[in-house]
């Protein structure tokens, strides 16, 4: 994903051409089609950095606030030609081992990745300009029109951007898109209060209800992120998302709890996101321990069950989106 450079492409406004489309922000991906990450068919901007540390993330690349080097050994060729593009020694490739990675030599300077002509470095997070994703963006807009759909920013926690953040979406506000800012809550409301003007929605993550619990898990208690909700669900719509880790906060009681914070804050839509693997194989290619290996997903029935708790509460409910 190259940065563009030079005169606005045509596909944006005129108007909308400023001095703020020039900041720039670190992004891992731009998802296209996306029907997940709130109503209809979206294109979700996944930015880099994050204050939490939940190890069932599943997008480890996203917590670092910097680029990173993955590693895909599984289109390594053992050429050897990344051996000299490390300054710092860190590659080797023998008959034996094939190709190592020192992980405590490498200062992610990523000068190997345009050494591999396989694909077996990576860069994970490049710096973009507002105007570059705002192309992307509205390549689409004809799709958001017809399903109600628009754009939405993830992470990692995009509010740790707030600046790229917050021009992004007023961006899209002004080209008349439908806006969704997805976050952890982990921010200060003078930081939220910079986005707000350019937010339809809100799709806002609960882990969990005891402070204790959260900190053990996350690294941070939840008193901010519990003030923050009750400030948002006073000014804009929020819909919940819970991911469902087992025996951590896949309870009934738990779930329960949840629901009734929703009723006191007026929101109309929980999301229940069960457990996957997904972030194993890609804490290995990073070079990271993986800490949630005897962990299963939970299973299909009683994360059901839990639906219906949220639905017979008189909220709506959706399974994995």
């Amino acid at each position: 994903m190259a940065v563009k450079k030079g005169k606005c492409p045509a596909m944006v406004p005129e108007s909308m051409v400023s001095t703020r489309h020039q900041k720039q922000g670190l992004i891992f991906n731009i998802q296209r089609f996306s029907i997940h990450d709130g109503p209809g068919i979206r294109t979700t901007v996944f930015m880099k950095g994050c204050p939490l540390q939940c190890p069932w993330c599943s997008n480890p690349e996203s917590q670092d606030a910097f680029p990173n080097l993955m590693t895909r050994d599984i289109n390594c060729r053992h050429c050897g030609a990344c051996v000299p593009a490390c300054s710092k020694g860190a590659i080797r490739v023998t008959t034996a081992e094939g190709r190592t990675l020192d992980r405590e030599r490498c200062d992610q300077c990523l000068q190997c990745v345009d050494s591999c002509i396989y694909g077996s470095l990576q860069a994970c997070g490049e710096y973009v300009t507002v105007e570059h994703v705002l192309d992307e963006v509205l390549r689409d807009r004809h799709f958001y029109k017809d399903s109600g759909g628009g754009i939405t920013v993830s992470g990692g926690e995009p509010l740790t951007q707030i600046d790229f953040t917050a021009s992004l979406l007023q961006g899209c506000r002004e080209a008349g898109l439908h806006t969704v800012l997805d976050t952890s809550g982990h921010a200060s409301w003078e930081t939220f209060k910079q986005a707000l003007p350019y937010l339809d929605l809100v799709l806002f993550d609960v882990k969990h209800l005891d402070a204790t619990e959260h900190r053990r898990a996350t690294g941070v208690d939840n008193a901010l992120i519990l003030d923050n909700l009750s400030r948002l669900s006073c000014q804009v719509p929020v819909w919940l998302r819970v991911p469902l880790i087992p025996g951590y906060n896949d309870s009934e009681a738990q779930v329960k709890g949840i629901v009734e914070l929703a009723q006191t804050r007026g929101i109309e839509k929980i999301s229940l996101l069960p457990y996957h693997e997904g972030g194993l194989a890609k804490s290995s290619q990073l070079g990271q321990s993986y800490r949630l290996t005897e962990v299963q997903s939970p299973e299909a029935g009683y994360v059901q069950r839990l639906a219906n708790i949220v639905e017979a509460a008189g909220l709506r409910v959706s399974v994995s989106s």
